[in-house]
């Protein structure tokens, strides 16, 4: 690049990022980057509109249906705002099983699409290491993947969209022995799995 040149290169949207969309812009000014800016932007999904006229109770269940991967979040993100507008205090018991809930997601969620998708492309060319260290990572993320669904499942019910989450806390409460057997690091055996 000559001096005094300014050049400006833009990484148009690509989807899936974060869920939405994104755009990369840097900017270089005499050799150096002078600017950098990354921009990631969520179209709306307009489930506001599919709620007017909607029992108040079923918004937790008609939003989970924003996201297939992160149900859970909006799911007490509903929760929360219709208890909070109702002024209904659900108590330290259903806030840690709730927490335990969306940490079940969280685990669930990042087992697959953190370390599963993206490692995938560079091993499906040829550059992610040995086959046994293929092996090991899709044990391990199957591993964990399997125990964020267990999660869900013993708190909410089922791990896709779970169906035990309500306002006002949980339709039914689950079992102490289930939640208890989730603090054993064996409590999930690998299932065999088709591939994909």
């Amino acid at each position: 690049m000559t001096h005094g040149t300014k050049r400006n290169r833009t990484v148009t949207p690509r989807g899936r990022a974060g869920g939405g969309e994104g755009s990369l812009r840097v900017v270089v000014h005499d050799g150096s980057v002078s600017e950098v800016s990354l921009d990631i932007f969520e179209p709306p999904r307009y489930f506001e509109a599919m709620l007017v006229g909607r029992h108040f109770s079923e918004a937790p269940d008609i939003t989970a249906r924003i996201c297939g991967i992160c149900p859970v979040a909006y799911q007490l993100t509903a929760c929360a705002a219709m208890e909070d507008a109702a002024r209904i205090d659900v108590g330290e018991r259903v806030r840690l099983l709730r927490r335990l809930l969306y940490c079940g997601e969280w685990i669930q969620s990042h087992a697959c699409t953190s370390t599963c998708f993206t490692p995938r492309l560079s091993w499906l060319s040829g550059r992610g290491g040995t086959s046994g260290a293929r092996s090991e990572h899709h044990r391990t993320r199957s591993r964990a993947q399997a125990n964020g669904n267990l999660i869900m499942e013993t708190v909410g019910g089922r791990s896709v969209h779970p169906v035990n989450v309500r306002v006002g806390g949980f339709y039914s409460a689950p079992d102490p022995g289930a939640i208890a057997a989730l603090a054993e690091p064996s409590s999930v055996p690998l299932r065999p799995r088709s591939p994909p």
